[in-house]
């Protein structure tokens, strides 16, 4: 039987602060379980990626505890902005970083604490590259494990397509502010939007939207839900007709292919990943309609052109429905990374 250690962040089984990236360790941490491998987890409490003194001696007590020689697997968010304790410890253990979002802001920490690890796994083929182009780091030395989708049912979508669903937390990245503009513009034609995510990461842009709904006339038509995990999510989903995305940022979009593992269209913004994540169908014709970040014009004709054209959402839901045949089950994205560890342990 093969050992790993895990090294998490502290909270990431708590709901109401869900995320891909802890969505991700879980399954990750399950499914080597699944297979046969003993799965040592280490929870670091602290404020992560952002860690004061005492999140810092916690994680090299928590490292300090694992033998030499052992195959130790660290959440990005935790390794990159800690190179004073990581890298010593690189030369005792088998590091390997899991990079869910690469931390620019802490770019020399990050690229050391990389340098210094026997493997990098990365959640998509643009966050690679980008690591690859930034840091110098070797190509054989890093490498992807796409996010696994949850097989599901097709969802059943309405003939109007006017139920809009976004699944972010309510951030500045997750482009909010964006998507409302945009449904403002919309405001003439049918549709409704749930977003459901985490209302407490940034409390004062929760208010902001909420008024920001208000002065542009669609306060009734946009419902602000929080979190919502398990069946409830489940239920978010099959009570929708498209997903809207239009984030800042991404490494790979979880909710895009989560959505696409139902078989419902996306509406999203071209950036880092997303569009690996949204793939497309046997014909090449795309399960969705991407638009450029940060403007919401763009975003507004794309969710016109959804809402006008029912041959369109018609291609698009087939599309869908032919993608979700190919996206990646969790098990396929942990034999990715067990391959990784196996050859870090070499």
């Amino acid at each position: 039987m093969t050992t790993v250690y895990v090294v998490v962040p502290e909270g990431i089984d708590d709901p109401t602060r869900s995320s891909g990236g802890n969505t991700y360790d879980r399954r990750i941490c399950r499914e080597l379980t699944a297979i046969g491998w003993s799965v040592h987890e280490r929870a670091v409490p602290g404020r992560w990626p952002s860690p004061d003194a005492a999140a810092r001696r916690a994680l090299a007590d928590a490292l300090a505890a694992v033998p030499d020689r052992s195959l130790v697997l660290v959440d990005g968010l935790i390794a990159s902005p800690a190179p004073e304790v990581l890298v010593p410890e690189a030369g005792r253990v088998r590091l390997v970083v899991l990079v869910h979002m690469p931390l620019w802001d802490e770019a020399p920490s990050e690229r050391t604490v990389l340098v210094a690890a026997a493997a990098v796994v990365t959640t998509s083929v643009w966050t690679r590259n980008e690591l690859l182009e930034r840091y110098g780091l070797r190509p054989g030395q890093v490498h992807v494990a796409e996010p696994g989708v949850e097989p599901a049912d097709l969802v059943p979508g309405s003939s109007s397509g006017g139920r809009l669903l976004c699944v972010a937390a309510v951030t500045q990245l997750k482009g909010h502010d964006v998507l409302l503009e945009s449904l403002a513009s919309v405001k003439d034609l049918v549709w409704r939007c749930v977003c459901v995510g985490a209302l407490d990461r940034d409390p004062d842009l929760s208010e902001h939207l909420a008024r920001q709904a208000e002065e542009t006339g669609i306060g009734d038509r946009v419902s602000f839900v929080g979190s919502r995990t398990g069946r409830d999510l489940n239920a978010a989903y099959d009570a929708a007709d498209v997903l809207v995305h239009a984030s800042r940022a991404e490494t790979y979009g979880m909710v895009v292919s989560e959505a696409l593992g139902r078989g419902l269209p996306v509406i999203a913004t071209s950036v880092g990943g997303v569009p690996e994540a949204l793939g497309h169908g046997v014909d090449r014709c795309l399960p969705g309609l991407l638009v450029p970040p940060s403007d919401p014009q763009a975003f507004a004709e794309a969710l016109r052109r959804w809402l006008e054209d029912a041959d369109l959402r018609s291609r698009l839901r087939r599309a869908a429905a032919e993608r979700r045949l190919t996206l990646p089950d969790w098990s396929a994205t942990t034999g990715r990374i067990a391959r990784v560890l196996d050859q870090a342990a070499a």
